[in-house]
């Protein structure tokens, strides 16, 4: 055999050999990558109850008068006696607010009716208490009756009469119900791990869904129930 052929046979032999290697070192590395892609994804929820730290709660009354100065007069001194009553009962003068009141002329309303009203002038007033003192609002609001039986006529049936109840404290709270969220993620995830006989690795990706704030139930609005929900994908292992 020459010396010519001797070499190429040797060339091809380390090309194969190479190549060989080369296809192996692939093939498990794509096995490896394979495994490492393996991943659960889980979420985690955290929820708490927290008292609201701000109420804004419109009264509103009505009154009606023949007279419009004579009506004008009756509500400033409803509206005195009203606030004389928020006050005494813990309710700080600047946490109580008033607008000028709504003032109808039921003889311009009266569209062709021949039928005349009994009072010409009617007023809706609304008193607006803005407080952070929750304990002395929602105590006064069970005792507001004490003022109707003395002919204050208050109005509640409406929407726009509701107390609206704010939690303000979301920052305050938010670290800690993150990282609740996100440990419960994880319980999931290792429960998942153990029953498919598998190790978790590491965090893949993680998402955090937005915190809403809702009323408890429809008896309490004064509670509010926060809840966030994680999403985190972790790798797993064999």
């Amino acid at each position: 055999m020459s010396a010519d052929r001797v070499s190429a046979l040797i060339l091809g032999m380390s090309v194969f050999f190479g190549l060989s290697c080369l296809g192996y070192l692939v093939a498990n590395a794509a096995i490896e990558y394979k495994q490492y892609e393996r991943s659960v994804t889980v979420k985690g929820l955290s929820e708490r109850e927290y008292q609201a730290d701000i109420v804004i709660w419109p009264i509103q009354y009505s009154a009606a008068d023949n007279d419009l100065k004579s009506l004008y007069g009756s509500i400033d001194s409803n509206n005195d006696r009203i606030k004389a009553f928020l006050e005494k009962s813990g309710i700080a003068a600047d946490e109580i607010s008033l607008m000028s009141p709504d003032i109808t002329d039921k003889s311009a309303n009266q569209y062709g009716n021949s039928s005349r009203p009994e009072f010409r002038y009617t007023a809706l007033q609304t008193i607006t208490v803005y407080s952070q003192n929750m304990v002395a609002v929602r105590s006064v609001m069970s005792r507001l009756s004490e003022l109707g039986k003395e002919g204050i006529v208050f109005t509640g049936g409406n929407y726009s009469s509701q107390p609206e109840y704010l939690f303000t404290r979301l920052n305050d709270v938010k670290p800690e119900m993150i990282e609740e969220a996100t440990r419960k993620a994880r319980e999931v995830a290792e429960k998942f791990a153990t029953d498919s006989e598998s190790k978790l690795g590491k965090i893949k990706r993680a998402s955090q869904g937005q915190f809403s704030i809702g009323t408890r139930d429809r008896n309490n609005p004064h509670i509010k129930k926060v809840r966030v929900v994680s999403t985190v994908e972790y790798y797993l292992s064999d």
